[in-house]
């Protein structure tokens, strides 16, 4: 019986693949994926059936992916990042499991990758030290009235916060709406991290402040981390520091 293995890619760059999501890939006979994250591995498509669909066409293409392995033919499905973060996952395993289960491929699971939200901190220093809140800003599929409540929440628990998605053509005024959120619990100076095509060609970081972060270039490629109240940047890196100072002058206090 054929498979299907579900495939983060990581942030872009090759180097940042797994060793396991190579391997999958290379076993596999049938890739599905978005256009633009089967650009990113072309020496791993080269010989193989790929099925590519694009923006918008994500339950299509999970569909034929799902019925190539019923098929017989042992199929990966990639998405870029962690494929379990805003990815494919979801998609593939609910079809999966709505066949019977005479019908289903084997489930090859998830093979995880480094998402955007890891890339991104890894670049900005240390953000993500203590609590952090992952929001995407993509109202396609979640009510804006849910994504505001979530943000404001989350601004008023001042956990660091990560923007997937947080500008678009169509989305320019819901990133202002976020940063008025935040502003009523946090300090305009706040500092604010910008990294764009992280591991790819084009990769741009800015770090800035609450009150000014809107005015910096954000697209659908971009990632935001807003630092919580204990953030702060030094030498231009962004650090939240986890409470290590806080413990070790407690020790020696005790100690003395």
């Amino acid at each position: 019986m054929a498979k299907i293995t579900v495939v983060g890619l990581g942030p872009g760059d090759a180097e940042d693949m797994t060793p396991r999501a190579v391997a999958a890939i290379r076993q596999a006979a049938v890739v599905a994926g978005y256009h633009t994250y089967i650009r990113l591995i072309p020496e791993f498509v080269a010989g193989k059936r790929v099925l590519g669909t694009g923006m918008m066409q994500e339950i299509e293409r999970c569909q034929l992916a799902v019925a190539a392995a019923a098929a017989g033919e042992d199929t990966v499905v990639v998405s870029s990042g962690d494929a379990g973060i805003y990815g494919m996952a979801g998609l593939v395993l609910e079809l999966l499991l709505a066949r019977p289960q005479n019908e289903r491929p084997v489930w090859g699971g998830v093979v995880a990758g480094i998402s955007a939200v890891n890339a991104a901190a890894s670049l900005l220093g240390a953000p993500l030290m203590h609590d952090f809140a992952v929001i995407s800003l993509s109202d396609l599929l979640t009510p804006w009235a849910t994504i505001e409540k979530r943000v404001e929440l989350a601004a008023a628990g001042d956990f660091v916060l990560a923007l997937y998605n947080p500008k678009s053509r169509r989305r320019v005024q819901q990133i202002e709406r976020v940063r008025d959120l935040v502003l009523q619990h946090r300090a305009p100076t706040t500092p604010v991290g910008i990294v764009t095509n992280a591991g790819r060609a084009g990769e741009q970081k800015t770090v800035t402040t609450l009150d000014a972060f809107t005015q910096a270039e954000i697209g659908m490629t971009s990632l935001v981390i807003i630092g919580n109240s204990q953030t702060y940047v030094r030498e231009g890196f962004m650090l939240t520091p986890r409470g290590y100072a806080q413990k070790a002058a407690m020790q020696t206090s005790q100690q003395a």
